[in-house]
């Protein structure tokens, strides 16, 4: 009997489970209540990388999507996503953050990522500020259009079979064994499933909790700056030491750090900002100007060029800032995958492989759930199974 899927969600990562699942034989339905890749993903970079992750369960699920998203490249074409294989520079502003960075890249090396020492960063970004100590180059780091990303993933869904729903999940329907049997929406319809597939990105929480099993995900706002189109500046993905430690941070204040990145138009892209507001959109002009200032500092030619916009979204975390990828013990047919905060992108063709394996039961795509319990829901729940 085909497995009858519905996915909610049609940002990235719903794009990318509806793909894998379709690509394994799947019935699949896609919901969303607007266009595809409108939310978060629109809001994102586009950064598929390794160099900003500790060692450990993403650090594991980002290598595997590394090889995935080049395997989607060659699929579907990496023109239709923009896939670059740019590689990302991390610098430091001194030698005490030169050290500790070159320890943090130690650790990731011993688990299997490429690094190499930068002595003289401008030899890799000749237009860097002078007198900085030094950095460590990345070269499997990479980026993509994130919208075209999740329009291309999902496009080649349909073309497996998979359909395109819009609408909003009211509720899920379920048999007298608790089991999922469809989703509700809002407007009344009833869409049958032997699985419902939690991908709605800062809304999961939301959606985990209208389908019985809610888990905390939570809003961090973020803004990316956008530059007038130049010619070929900032070859790599560039940034600052500190932006690791404030990924990794679960402070609700303000935390900005330096990342540029050129584009295929010729744009650059200037991030990054984190703060827990809820969902308060307010631009915020003092945010714009500290990034602003933060990349001057770093690429001194930013001085003299034009800004044409700016724009914000919200990265959905969950505590332990590691995503939520998994079957739901408390009802058995919905699985997460969701909480990827600013990772999401990165993260989402073996999101969509390990969701897929565990709707299948068995390793696919380099997927293997047994490898990946860190990320399980299980970790927020009590024994009981009430939300922690």
């Amino acid at each position: 009997m085909t497995l009858k899927v519905v996915v909610v969600g049609a940002g990235v990562v719903g794009a990318a489970c509806a793909f894998h699942a379709a690509s394994a034989g799947m019935d699949v339905t896609v919901i969303d209540r607007g266009p595809v890749g409108a939310g978060t993903t629109s809001r994102g970079e586009g950064n598929v990388l390794l160099s900003d992750k500790e060692p450990g369960p993403e650090l594991d699920l980002a290598r595997l999507s590394r090889t995935l998203w080049d395997e989607a490249g060659e699929e579907l074409g990496p023109e239709s996503f923009e896939l670059e294989s740019k590689g990302g520079l991390v610098v430091a502003s001194t030698t005490e953050g030169l050290a500790a960075l070159r320890e943090f890249a130690a650790r990731q090396e011993a688990a299997g990522v490429r690094v190499e020492p930068a002595d003289r960063v401008q030899d890799i970004e000749p237009h860097l500020a002078p007198g900085l100590p030094g950095g460590i180059h990345y070269p499997e780091d990479a980026q993509v259009q994130p919208v075209l990303a999740a329009v291309a993933l999902l496009r080649a869904a349909v073309r497996r079979g998979a359909r395109f729903h819009t609408g909003e999940v009211a509720g899920a329907v379920t048999g007298g064994d608790g089991r999922i049997t469809g989703i509700r929406t809002t407007a009344g319809e009833v869409l049958p499933a032997d699985a419902v597939v939690n991908a709605a990105g800062t809304w999961g929480g939301e959606v985990g909790r209208r389908l019985g099993a809610p888990i905390e995900v939570l809003p961090r706002r973020g803004f990316v700056l956008v530059t007038e189109p130049l010619p070929p500046m900032v070859r790599h993905k560039v940034y600052s030491a500190d932006y690791v430690a404030n990924v990794a941070s679960s402070d609700a204040g303000l935390e900005t750090s330096c990342v540029v990145e050129g584009t295929h138009g010729g744009t650059i892209l200037i991030g990054a900002s984190r703060e827990r507001v809820g969902f308060d959109a307010t631009m915020n002009t003092a945010v714009v100007a500290r990034l602003a200032a933060q990349a001057c500092r770093l690429f001194p030619f930013l001085r003299g060029v034009q800004l044409i916009r700016t724009y914000r979204g919200f990265r959905p975390y969950c505590p332990d800032h590691l995503p939520v990828i998994g079957p739901d013990p408390r009802v058995p047919g919905v699985v997460h995958a969701c909480g990827h905060e600013g990772a999401g992108i990165g993260l989402a063709p073996a999101t969509g492989a390990l969701v897929t394996a565990h709707l299948l039961g068995r390793p696919w795509r380099g997927a293997d759930p047994a490898a990946h319990t860190g990320l399980l829901p299980d970790r927020f729940l009590t024994i009981g199974g009430a939300p922690e």
